[in-house]
């Protein structure tokens, strides 16, 4: 919102030289952050000139510019006449002008422009005769600023040459800039902001919107709120004021200060009708609408779209309307407008057609506009307002200032009728327990004191002097304050947020990082130990990447939630797993020139929920206990994974030698990495998953056969599909299941004294039968003495037969109490070996 200084002044009492920074930094002090300051960009000597000679001088080109000279008094040092090059020639020998000397600087699209004696057209021109553009006080650019055409007459006979322009063409006018939060609506205007530079300094205001009302004689024109789909049970419109005013001469040019102020607030001028409502509009806060009475042939009613409605806008599109639309209709057939958003073409004021216009000011639901607004993409200065909450009692003064605008620069008449269809429901009232503003932010408010601030606001307090609790009635333009929280929440902003002291907590023993969060560190360590980069990868997905990864149709995997909004239209799924976005960082990876490269990323995966659909509750309060319920039970579940890919080299070649390819045994012993990072132990099982080589993928698997997760090598049309290096591997698996395993008390044991004892045994077995299965049956044969087993070798030639292998082991016996005897290893280890037979077939070597 821009708040042009002295338009501020108006409504609330500046001190004498204020600035614009000073000014901004009050409002920062009640919450309204400053986005910028602007001034008229125009610097150094501009000046009143007057036109001694004048002469026409043809150029080769065709061109005829005027060499002149020009009467600046002693502003130019000399008091000599000033030789200036124009172009222009809608002035004359004797005219008063603005003249900027060298040295001063002109506003430009492309920044400031030094204006220096330069030679041009064979002259020296020394300064520039300005146009109201260039100044920046108009659009006008056909020719030079003529003074007495600009100012009032008893101004220009005080001006001679020489004179100082800037303040006389209100060029030293600052404009303050902020930024209006959500909750701020009623900050849309300088009336708001007036409000609030009061507030922040004890400045005397006074509020435009008490002014004299018609009270109206008769019936105006024919209003019908009609609204029979409210959203959520709230009307679109409870309140509806019109005014006509007729025989407005619309062609009549907008007043210099009206047209300098909207240009000054940021808006650009646009014709006398559209002007006065924007001007009402950025002082009161209420968006008006003028309708050409003439192309009204029925009442004005309000209601919701119909399906198949169409309008055309002011912004000359064509659009398709919704059933939650609320439109201001002709006899409610003839689509007039989208209420609070925009007009449309059908009953535009048109200048020089229209006489005769009906002023609309009206309030409408915040959420209905804003949904309207939305679902459109029309995002109007009305529509700001609006979804943010306008003031519904400043609904007569605003259109009564209007009235009064056009009347007193259209040349019309307004009708004494007034219309006004009021529906509006009585303010509710907080109760408010003075104490809660101490309680909750921590600084000691006198109760009269809280009082004194609530009434400040405009708040409406019903209670003694001596009351703890209170009844307090909000004012109708701060639609936000429904609570007691919010209502502490101003009583800290106004008595100040520097008042609130910076107080550190104290630390509460026992609380810190989760089991959970420590064990997500430390896995992320252990692999960034390993070599691995963390990347974090956007989670959404499209159907195209479960074909890329060759899922089967019935795959698990490819039951995703979809969005209802999604960023991409390609990507309207959320990940199940973190293998079906994790392969793009590595292909953008390589495709950037880095050949090897390992990444990991540690997040969590969405999985449908079910059938279960969760309520949409509204936000005026809080849901109850069994909606709060229902939305929990239809979250989907969100485990937390960890996935590693890895393509390149794992040793790179130089002059020391050949390097070593990544290979599904790195990618396997970075995923024995992340359980031994928290002390679980994970078997590897053979297995065939869809996206892997057959043959080169083995999942991993706690000691009850709960699956963990999988690692091997990409299968080739995989790789080939997601334009990966060959050979890439990769492997996933769910950290929830491991911090759930690694969540357990350790019972340490003290350490023996006595000798380890070693036998190696050799055993032959069937080519098919796993390794981790004959290391599970020594174990258990071998009981609790056995301390350590190792496989250091494994033998397949001419000394076996060629369906069999042999699998050597190394196997650690101990004791806690006592050495172990010869006798006493041998038995174990026979032990171990003969369940070695049992289970597998295998003989001892």
């Amino acid at each position: 919102m821009r708040v042009p200084v002295d338009w501020l002044g108006e409504y609330v009492t500046l001190p004498e030289g204020v600035t614009g920074e000073q000014i901004a930094a009050d409002l920062v002090a009640v919450g309204l952050e400053e986005e910028g300051l602007h001034t008229s960009g125009v610097g150094g000597p501009l000046v009143v000139g007057r036109v001694l000679e004048m002469t026409p001088e043809e150029q080769k080109n065709g061109k005829t510019i005027n060499w002149c000279q020009v009467d600046v008094g002693d502003a130019n040092g000399s008091g000599e006449p000033q030789g200036i090059v124009c172009g222009a020639h809608n002035f004359a020998a004797g005219d008063l002008v603005a003249v900027i000397l060298p040295g001063g600087s002109l506003p430009t699209p492309q920044g400031p422009l030094t204006i220096s004696a330069r030679k041009t057209y064979g002259h020296v021109s020394a300064g520039m005769i300005c146009s109201v553009r260039e100044l920046g006080i108009g659009e006008d650019h056909d020719g030079i600023l003529v003074l007495p055409r600009l100012l009032p007459a008893e101004v220009v006979a005080r001006l001679a040459p020489g004179d100082d322009l800037v303040g006389v063409l209100g060029l030293d006018r600052e404009t303050v800039e902020v930024n209006v939060t959500p909750d701020r609506g009623y900050c849309f205007s300088i009336r708001g902001i007036a409000r609030e530079y009061s507030h922040a300094t004890g400045a005397a205001y006074t509020d435009p919107a008490a002014l004299p009302v018609d009270p109206g004689e008769g019936e105006g024109y024919a209003v019908r709120l009609a609204d029979e789909a409210p959203l959520e049970g709230v009307p679109g419109c409870d309140r509806y004021l019109a005014r006509v005013v007729r025989g407005i001469d619309l062609t009549r040019t907008t007043p210099e200060w009206m047209a300098r102020r909207l240009t000054e607030a940021g808006m650009r001028p646009i014709g006398l009708a559209v002007d006065v409502t924007n001007y009402v509009m950025l002082a009161l806060g209420q968006p008006l609408h003028a309708f050409d009475l003439a192309t009204l042939s029925g009442p004005v009613v309000v209601r919701r779209a119909r399906p198949g409605e169409r309008l055309t806008t002011l912004d000359d599109v064509d659009r398709a309307l919704d059933p939650e639309d609320l439109l201001i209709t002709d006899g409610g057939e003839r689509v007039l407008a989208l209420a609070g958003v925009m007009g449309g073409e059908d009953g535009e004021v048109t200048p020089g057609v229209t006489t005769d216009v009906l002023i609309e000011s009206a309030h409408f639901d915040a959420r209905s506009v804003g949904r309207t607004s939305r679902r459109h993409r029309l995002s109007s200065e009305a529509a700001k307002r609006f979804e943010r909450g306008v003031d519904p009692d400043v609904t007569a003064a605003a259109a009564q200032l209007a009235v009064d605008l056009l009347v007193e620069h259209g040349g019309g008449t307004a009708d004494p009728a007034v219309t006004d269809e009021d529906q509006r429901p009585q303010r509710p009232t907080v109760d408010l327990d003075l104490t809660l503003a101490s309680r909750y932010v921590g600084v000691t408010y006198d109760l009269a004191r809280v009082q004194e601030i609530l009434r400040l606001i405009g708040c409406e307090v019903e209670g003694g002097a001596g009351d703890r609790v209170v009844a307090v009635r909000p004012p109708s333009w701060r639609p936000d304050l429904t609570d007691a929280p919010g209502l502490v929440e101003e009583v800290a902003r106004i008595d100040g947020y520097d008042k609130i002291p910076s107080v550190v907590p104290r630390a509460v023993g026992g609380r810190g990082l989760t089991h959970g969060q420590r064990a997500r560190r430390a896995v992320a360590t252990a692999l960034a130990g390993q070599g691995l980069q963390e990347v974090l990868t956007y989670p959404f997905v499209g159907v195209e990447r479960f074909d890329e990864l060759g899922l089967d149709q019935d795959d698990p995997h490819r039951d995703a939630v979809r969005l209802a909004n999604p960023l991409s239209d390609e990507a309207p799924l959320l990940r199940t797993a973190l293998l079906q976005t994790l392969p793009e960082a590595l292909r953008r990876n390589v495709s950037r020139g880095s050949r090897d490269v390992a990444l990991f990323e540690i997040d969590s995966v969405t999985l449908p929920a079910g059938e279960a659909i969760a309520p949409v509750p509204g936000v005026g309060e809080q849901p109850d206990d069994e909606v709060l319920a229902q939305i929990r039970a239809a979250v989907p579940a969100q485990p937390w994974h960890v996935a590693l890919m890895a393509a390149g080299q794992a040793d790179r070649s130089g002059w020391w030698g050949r390097g070593r390819p990544v290979d599904v045994v790195d990618v396997v012993g970075w995923a024995h990495a992340v359980a031994e990072a928290l002390g679980v132990e994970v078997r590897r099982e053979q297995s065939e998953r869809a996206s892997f080589h057959p043959g080169r993928c083995v999942d991993l698997t706690l000691a009850d056969g709960t699956v963990v997760g999988w690692a091997g090598e990409l299968h080739p049309t995989v790789v080939q599909r997601l334009g990966l290096p060959p050979r890439t591997s990769a492997a996933e698996l769910n950290l929830d299941v491991l911090v759930v395993a690694s969540d357990h008390r350790t019972q340490a044991s003290p350490l023996s004294t006595h000798p380890l004892a070693t036998s190696d045994v050799a055993l032959e077995v069937p080519r098919g039968v796993r390794f981790s299965a004959v290391e599970e049956s020594l174990r258990a044969g071998a009981g609790d003495l056995l301390e350590r087993l190792e496989l250091f070798d494994v033998y397949a030639g001419d000394q076996v037969a060629q369906d069999r292998h042999s699998l050597a082991f190394r196997m650690h016996f101990r004791a806690p109490d006592r050495t172990l005897t010869t006798q006493e290893v041998n038995e174990a280890r026979d032990a171990a070996v003969g369940r070695a037979a049992r289970d597998h077939g295998a003989v001892q070597r």
